[in-house]
């Protein structure tokens, strides 16, 4: 397996968001996650993490991460543990997410490492439920998708985290990049 800037951004945000929270089960992991990607996205136009996230009844979901969580690839396995523990008196289970190794903000930029505290901050206590709801707003991408266009599991647009004047702006932006490197060639 290839391991990408990207993919190891990815390795860590999970260790952090998981050392620096409460209860960090799957839903509020994939919500924080989420959170980190949308935020940052809306501020440069790219994701810290490269996860595509779809619109499912509990809120967005990275599919390739809950794909992989049950089976992880070897640089997953070797830096978490996902194991399972007893909640609810025994009556259910939960993702056990557990670091096995040190977090490293080597591949963060200042401004990513700076929104991941302010999300571990913010939702340090939040459980589950909470997180659902955060991610349910009117007028958030996930809204926007589930809600109002009734797409269940469909993909989440990054875009839908801009306004419409951001979204022309940011087309504008990226429309102007890929000019200069074709020119460039």
């Amino acid at each position: 397996m290839l391991v990408t800037h990207e993919r190891e951004k990815l390795i860590q945000a999970i260790t952090f968001f998981v050392t620096h929270t409460r209860q960090c089960g799957k839903v509020k992991l994939f919500k924080l996650l989420y959170f980190l990607d949308f935020e940052h996205f809306k501020l440069t136009g790219r994701s810290v993490t490269g996860q595509n996230y779809s619109a499912w009844k509990m809120g967005p979901v990275p599919v390739a991460l809950y794909e992989e969580i049950d089976a992880p690839q070897p640089d997953m396995a070797d830096a978490i543990d996902f194991g399972q523990k007893p909640i609810r008196g025994g009556e259910q289970m939960m993702l056990d997410i557990k670091p096995k190794a040190e977090f490293s903000d080597r591949h963060f930029t200042r401004r990513e490492m700076a929104l991941m505290q302010s999300l571990a901050h913010e939702y340090r206590d939040a459980r589950s439920d909470d997180m659902v709801e955060a991610t349910h707003l009117e007028n958030m991408p996930w809204d926007k998708i589930y809600n109002q266009q009734g797409l269940r599991q469909h993909k989440i647009p990054y875009e839908l985290a801009l306004r419409a004047d951001e979204a022309e702006s940011m087309t504008r932006v990226a429309a102007d990049r890929r000019a200069l490197v074709d020119r460039l060639g």
